[in-house]
């Protein structure tokens, strides 16, 4: 009789006359270049595997890598034939090949395949348990239909089984197993077939993950970390595949962020999108400019800026956008605003996703929330969020322990001081902080410093704004706003319910001054020049200076302006530096010190930029 043999009939064809005639290698000429570490139409990134076990092949082929037809495989592999995958259109290629005696691959892990098409039919009930024959009647109904499954999953109680399926078969397989056990439905012993649509396979597969110990937690970690649920999964004692099924929206996400943590992508991978792109978001684009390509070459770690925006203008693209040119980007991406960025966020669902929020608004610290909800690290110069009610602050820091991801914002207090990350060493080392005396405000200590015969007080708040030590509106660093968000920050940090209402405050630029408009402030500044030239003269024969200082003691906080005598380690701080006291448990005697520039914009960047590494773990 003469019949077709259907798809993959001359490869199929090719392997039986291979193991008949004893063939030293069977060669398989097709239009790819051989097994690919993933779908390089999902992850530009993957690459050929130069040499797989039959095993291996075999997985990958069942879960959607159509690289060759899987019966071939079986009449060489018995014969211990290698197969050659060659590439008809480019025969220079490499290509892959499969053997029993593959060298082992460096990473556990040597490819993942996924079947982007599947339903899933749940026969569950609490009569299963313990009832011999139950699956044997479930399997035997679906091969009676001539229905093919490709993974099971069955809870350790037995009370479910669940059964992966095309769709195209789904809707039958309901039916027909509700016909099958419709005696025990009707009892109510048994619960009717359970079909689940719009799902997704993904098997993860590799020799060396036989006896690894931690594969499985690191994959489902980094799923956990990135928002992806698993709904159902499956290995064998073989050790060699691990399958799971998933929501297909996630799809990509999840084959992105396995690739990218199982070490089988050249690079790391870390997808930010940064709002605002004033002193402080340019400067920081500019620094992931300069590093990115170093960071590739001595640390593995790509940095893809997938998204960028400010109040008015806004770019987003998957595919990533030049930090160098992302101004060109903008230009044309269309308008910016904090609706848009939360609806392109979430739209884009992108895997290992930070936001990074370089702005003073309120607007976009509302955002965190649904972010970290979401998964979306985030990295914030911003103080809002965490000098907000303390019942916004520890909200946030929990949901970002709950979903695994970051909420850092170092630069906070500081800029680039490392005192946030000192703080919790401490407290996490079981250490107390018992007091903490500061300088917090970089423009402040600036004004002070500034402040001679020649620089009335007026004089020195204008050339802090211009030289871009403080807010575009001075008052809210004269008001000691600014300084009290920082001490509320640290005074949490460091382990105390405290809110920002809690501090007590003595200010020396008058209620009536800071009120009104910008320029109205601007006009009455001038007014208390004379005094503060009076005082200035005598605080320079008694060898004192002023210095705006931020205290935590005894569980209360003050910030006020205080005359510090020489000798004190605040006297001699230059310029707009910052520098702060922790006294604790451990350093009661001898306070530690970290002293260092506490504003402008490069240096403030440069912590947030800290923070992406944190971040990415390197």
């Amino acid at each position: 009789m003469t019949t077709n043999l259907g798809r993959g009939g001359s490869d199929y064809t090719a392997s039986i006359l291979a193991a008949e005639l004893g063939a030293d290698e069977l060669e398989i000429w097709t239009d790819v270049d051989g097994f690919m570490t993933a779908d390089p139409r999902v992850i530009p990134t993957a690459y050929t595997i130069d040499s797989l076990t039959y095993s291996e092949a075999m997985d990958l082929c069942n879960f959607g890598a159509k690289v060759i037809y899987p019966p071939t495989i079986y009449p060489v592999c018995v014969k211990n034939i290698p197969i050659r995958i060659k590439n008809t259109f480019h025969p220079d290629a490499k290509g892959s090949t499969i053997r029993q005696d593959v060298p082992p691959s460096a990473q556990p892990i040597r490819g993942i395949s996924s079947i982007k098409e599947t339903s899933m039919v749940t026969v569950s009930g609490l009569s299963m348990v313990g009832v011999i024959g139950v699956n044997r009647r479930i399997f035997t109904t679906l091969a009676n239909e001539g229905i093919s499954v490709f993974m099971v999953a069955q809870t350790s109680s037995e009370t479910s089984t669940s059964i992966c399926m095309t769709e195209a078969d789904a809707r039958r397989a309901c039916n027909a197993l509700d016909r099958e056990f419709a005696n025990e439905i009707a009892d109510g012993a048994m619960y009717p077939a359970q079909l689940d649509n719009g799902l997704a396979t993904v098997a993860v597969v590799g020799e060396r993950m036989k006896h690894t110990p931690g594969i499985a937690g690191r994959l489902f970690g980094v799923l956990g970390r990135n928002g992806i649920s698993v709904i159902a999964l499956a290995q064998g004692a073989l050790e060699t595949n691990l399958s799971f099924v998933i929501d297909r929206k996630q799809l990509r996400k999840a084959l992105n962020v396995i690739h990218d943590s199982c070490f089988l992508s050249t690079y790391q991978e870390l997808n930010l999108f940064v709002c605002g792109t004033g002193t402080v978001g340019g400067s920081l684009l500019r620094q992931i400019a300069s590093q990115r390509k170093r960071l590739m070459d001595e640390r593995g770690l790509k940095i893809n800026l997938v998204g960028v925006a400010s109040s008015h203008k806004a770019a987003f693209n998957d595919e990533g956008i030049d930090p160098a040119t992302y101004g060109e980007a903008m230009e044309a991406g269309g308008p910016g605003g904090a609706e848009r960025l939360r609806r392109e966020i979430l739209d884009m669902n992108i895997f290992n996703s930070v936001f990074v929020d370089c702005t003073a608004s309120p607007e976009i610290a509302a955002l965190y929330p649904t972010l970290l909800e979401h998964n979306v690290s985030v990295v914030a110069a911003n103080k809002i969020a965490a000098s907000s009610s303390y019942e916004n602050y520890a909200r946030l820091k929990q949901t970002a322990r709950e979903r695994g991801v970051k909420f850092l914002f170092e630069t906070n207090v500081g800029a680039g001081l490392p005192i946030i990350n000192t703080i919790n060493d401490l407290i996490n080392s079981g250490d107390r902080i018992l007091c903490i005396e500061a300088v917090l405000s970089g423009t402040l200590n600036y004004v002070f410093n500034t402040l001679s015969a020649e620089v009335p007080l007026s004089r020195a708040v204008r050339m802090a704004q211009q030289n871009g030590y403080s807010e575009p509106d001075p008052r809210i660093d004269l008001s000691g706003q600014d300084v009290v968000r920082k001490l509320v920050i640290l005074a949490r940090e460091s382990g105390y319910h405290v809110e920002a209402d809690d501090i007590e405050k003595d200010l020396f630029v008058p209620d009536n001054i800071l009120g009104g408009t910008l320029d109205t402030f601007w006009d009455r500044l001038p007014s208390l020049d004379a005094q503060f030239e009076t005082d200035r003269q005598r605080l320079a024969h008694e060898q004192k200076r002023w210095r705006f200082v931020a205290e935590w003691r005894n569980g209360k906080g003050r910030v006020g302006l205080r005359e510090i005598p020489l000798g004190h380690p605040f006297y001699d701080l230059a310029g707009s530096n910052n520098i702060i006291l922790l006294t604790t448990e451990r350093y009661r005697e001898y306070p530690m010190l970290i002293q260092g520039y506490g504003a402008g914009a490069d240096v403030t960047a440069a912590g947030v930029f800290a923070d992406i590494m944190s971040v990415a773990n390197i």
